[in-house]
């Protein structure tokens, strides 16, 4: 199965169906030329969109490393759309303690730090981080407009923001903001509740779901919740197909089933993974399945 392109939001980009994470890609282990012949592999199969951030990774930085992948052929740039964040300022020999900064120098700096790195022009989508209780929406929105105009970013939206903290940005802007990168999972389920999907869904805004696999705790822990959780996703995978659908692809499932249309990332750095994972696009949840996953990660029934 290949993966088809999508509208993020009205007047937004197109992205793959499901998006392919480098936070990891530090971890890999792999040369610049490995590293490019994944890249390559995983838009073969229609993953054109990537997501990075300006502190993914240490010394080289995980956008250092693609860069340097980039290079070898730079003709993939145009096959690919490159999403990065900005927001986050770790501890430094200038800063004391790890801090989030909106203001329009972070934001531009950011931006110049990340071009640099990837080794190309323009970012398809800057995202801001994490939300900062400083931010001063005014600044940002024209700081967002200098840095379209200049050509350095095409399209803009946010990471790990409330429904309130994405209104009041947007209501700023004269362009939508085109995604809100949150966490979903069944072990996480705030944002099913807190009004942050439903923004999205009222404005035709998809959301890009990060941790969908709930950072392995399913498959690495053993409480009671999660013993309940994943004996709920292994009866769930069977009654889908037989024995051939595993449970992670039953946990993108769950994710991708809600109204407002999340897009998947996916983190791992095997193709085969990634191609299980774009399988999960076709399984359909029913709703009693979708809500006995739910049951099981709250352990209660619904009201």
């Amino acid at each position: 199965m290949t993966v088809k392109k999508i509208s993020m939001a009205p007047q937004g980009p197109e992205f793959s169906e499901v998006v392919q994470g480098y936070w990891r890609m530090g971890d890999w282990n792999r040369s610049a030329q490995e590293h490019l012949s994944f890249l390559k592999q995983h838009v073969e199969i229609g993953v054109t969109t990537v997501d990075h951030a300006h502190v993914y990774g240490d010394n080289p930085s995980c956008e250092e490393l693609f860069g340097q992948a980039l290079a070898l052929d730079p003709s993939i740039r145009n096959q690919i759309e490159i999403v990065s964040k900005c927001g986050i300022e770790l501890v430094s020999d200038e800063r004391h303690v790890n801090h989030y900064d909106s203001t329009p120098s972070a934001i531009t700096k950011s931006v110049e730090t990340s071009l640099k790195r990837l080794g190309i022009e323009s970012l398809d989508v800057l995202l801001i981080h994490r939300p900062d209780w400083l931010m001063d929406v005014d600044s940002i929105a024209e700081c967002f407009g200098s840095l379209k105009q200049s050509g350095k970013v095409q399209h803009f939206g946010v990471s790990n923001f409330t429904a309130s903290q994405y209104a009041l940005l947007q209501s700023r802007l004269d362009a939508p903001l085109v995604t809100n990168q949150v966490e979903i999972n069944p072990l996480n389920m705030g944002v099913t509740t807190d009004g942050s999907l439903d923004i999205l869904h009222q404005n035709r805004v998809r959301p890009m779901a990060w941790s969908c696999l709930a950072g392995g705790r399913v498959f690495s822990e053993a409480t009671e919740q999660i013993v309940r959780l994943k004996a709920a996703l292994e009866q769930v995978a069977t009654e889908l197909v037989g024995n051939s659908v595993t449970i992670d692809q039953v946990l993108y499932a769950w994710s991708m089933a809600l109204p407002s249309k999340p897009v998947a990332i996916i983190g791992s750095g095997s193709i085969a993974r990634v191609q299980a994972a774009i399988d999960s696009l076709k399984l359909k949840l029913s709703q009693e399945q979708w809500y006995r996953i739910w049951v099981a990660a709250n352990g209660y029934g619904v009201p």
